[in-house]
């Protein structure tokens, strides 16, 4: 690995490095006060109480059925809570149990979102069939489509499980950049995004990455944030696969809006000590079959809400850079950062944050914060690819935006 750095601290490496031992059993991270718990839960039930107002008369099953759809529901809005306060409850609670919580919570969550959806997708369609379709007419067009809400929802929960945890797909994109010096045509970088190692994605999910990974053989990997969910001491031992990666020119991180909310200071310290480069503001020059490129990382465009000396800036993360630079690519979590990043000269942005909306109907709203939702977009001379994402966060529910590891390759504009 041939790269020197330009307006940066050391890059540290693990080689060599001791290991540290760590406890199996970490601390348990502090609950969140009371009274947020309490108006979380509260919220959650008057939801799951609409969907009840909404379904239960029209199913005419009797009291007992009711009374079972009741406490259906009521389970339902007291296990979600255990998904969201995952963290806390380790270490306090049996680690099987509190594992057993978290997945049930999490699933019961994927569930009662799509119950919600479709509940009310249900009392917009009824509207207009209230006046146009005879009396006998909708109430049974209303109790088919009562029955029919929390089946689709059981059927959407369960694919967007088995899509959450089955091997992202491997997405190839070629990007035609006007101007890319021959040395760099066909160079390969592979881009990995928002894993959330955490509560349901452990060692195992992220060995199996690492392996996909290392088979693609590419010239760079790059990990545009959000890989945790948790503290280091929770999760050092999970995140410990990526000490495995292997690419000519290694592997770079930047941080997501997650490192922050998981202690990001520490993490950077743990993936260097790792092996992997990471990038804050500040950029390396790669030397690649005698040609050169710039590889550039900010830190998330939301840092500056915890840390303001690390607001992120694609302006100063070229600063002391080539300027005659022919190819500058920049890391960046957020798609949000494209239109600093264009006006900084970079030629690609490579990012991730949305996944691609996780699952419907989510995808369509995204939009609505970012400007790219997923894949390969133009802002003027800027390229940006968004990633959908590798891993998942919160529920474990992927449906029509699957997980990816993707294979960039750089190729001239003129290339057939």
């Amino acid at each position: 690995m041939d790269h020197s750095t330009i307006n940066a601290n050391p890059l540290l490496d693990a080689a060599g490095e001791a290991r540290t031992h760590r406890r199996d059993r970490p601390a348990a991270t502090p609950l969140p006060p009371l009274r947020f718990i309490l108006v979380v839960t509260a919220l959650i039930g008057l939801l799951h109480a609409y969907v009840g107002l909404r379904l239960l008369p029209a199913l005419e099953l009797g009291g007992a059925g009711t009374a079972i759809g009741i406490f259906l529901l009521a389970l339902c809005t007291l296990l979600i809570p255990f998904g969201l306060l995952a963290r806390a409850l380790t270490g306090r609670l049996n680690d099987a149990l509190a594992n057993l919580l978290t997945w049930a919570g999490l699933i019961a969550g994927g569930f009662a979102s799509s119950l919600l959806v479709l509940t009310v997708l249900r009392d917009l369609l009824l509207l207009p069939a209230m006046v146009v379709l005879h009396t006998e007419t909708f109430r049974a067009a209303a109790g088919y489509s009562a029955w029919g809400v929390p089946l689709i929802a059981l059927g959407f929960s369960t694919l967007g499980l088995f899509n959450a945890r089955r091997r992202p797909r491997l997405v190839e994109v070629d990007i035609r950049l006007r101007d890319l010096p021959l040395a760099l045509h066909g160079f390969t970088i592979t881009q990995i995004s928002d894993i959330h190692v955490g509560p349901t994605i452990r060692r195992g999910f992220l060995e199996r990455i690492v392996d996909q990974v290392n088979s693609l053989e590419s010239d760079l990997v790059a990990i545009t944030g959000d890989l945790v969910d948790g503290s280091v001491p929770d999760l050092a031992l999970h995140v410990e696969p990526l000490s495995r990666l292997r690419a000519r020119h290694g592997s770079f991180f930047v941080t997501g809006n997650h490192e922050y909310y998981s202690g990001a200071a520490a993490w950077v310290s743990e993936l260097r000590r790792l092996g992997v480069f990471v990038l804050q503001n500040e950029h390396v020059v790669l030397q690649h079959e005698g040609g050169s490129l710039v590889l550039a990382g900010v830190t998330d465009y939301s840092a500056h809400h915890f840390d303001e000396r690390e607001r992120s800036d694609p302006q100063a993360a070229l600063a002391g850079a080539p300027p005659d630079a022919a190819l500058k690519i920049l890391l960046a979590h957020q798609p949000r950062s494209a239109t600093a990043a264009e006006a900084a000269g970079f030629h690609l942005q490579l990012s991730g944050h949305t996944h691609g909306g996780q699952f419907l109907p989510w995808n369509f709203f995204v939009r609505l914060q970012q400007p790219f939702t997923a894949g390969l977009h133009r802002l003027k001379d800027l390229w940006v690819y968004t990633s959908r994402g590798t891993g998942y966060w919160g529920p474990p529910k992927r449906l029509g935006a699957p997980a990816e590891i993707t294979r960039l390759r750089l190729l001239p504009q003129n290339h057939s």
